[in-house]
């Protein structure tokens, strides 16, 4: 497993084993965890990126952010999954935001899922919003 260093931050990110279609990265803070994605959130990679990303909200840290801007496309199944995530970091008196882009957006206004799944403009925000809780 290769694990890439950022110098600047001094924070360790280590690929994530998820699928063909959906790559990640996850980046422990001091509170939070980071996980970038970019591909597919579907029925293909749903069970998968559940498993994954539950493991490490158990491992804690409890806070989760999810960078979902380079992600292509969510379907009911990877909407399934972001719910069941924020219910386990609830859970765990944690919580899950979620960094998107225009097409994740549009999709979860569409069901209405915007407020419980706490969408950010960027990682950024998501951070400032974690500080604040």
């Amino acid at each position: 497993m290769s694990v890439y260093f950022n110098h600047e931050e001094g924070i360790i990110a280590e690929p994530l084993n998820l699928t063909v279609s959906l790559r990640g990265t996850r980046e422990a803070r001091d509170n939070c965890q980071l996980f970038r994605l970019t591909g597919l959130l579907d029925a293909f990679s749903e069970p998968t990126f559940r498993k994954v990303l539950g493991n490490k909200i158990e491992e804690g840290p409890k806070h989760i952010i999810l960078d979902l801007s380079q992600i292509d496309f969510v379907d009911s199944s990877g909407l399934g999954a972001l719910v069941q995530l924020a219910k386990q970091a609830q859970n765990v008196d944690g919580t899950l935001q979620i960094v998107t882009n225009a097409r994740v957006t549009q999709t979860v206004k569409l069901v209405r899922l915007e407020k419980f799944l706490s969408l950010q403009t960027s990682v950024e925000a998501a951070l400032d919003n974690i500080k604040q809780s």
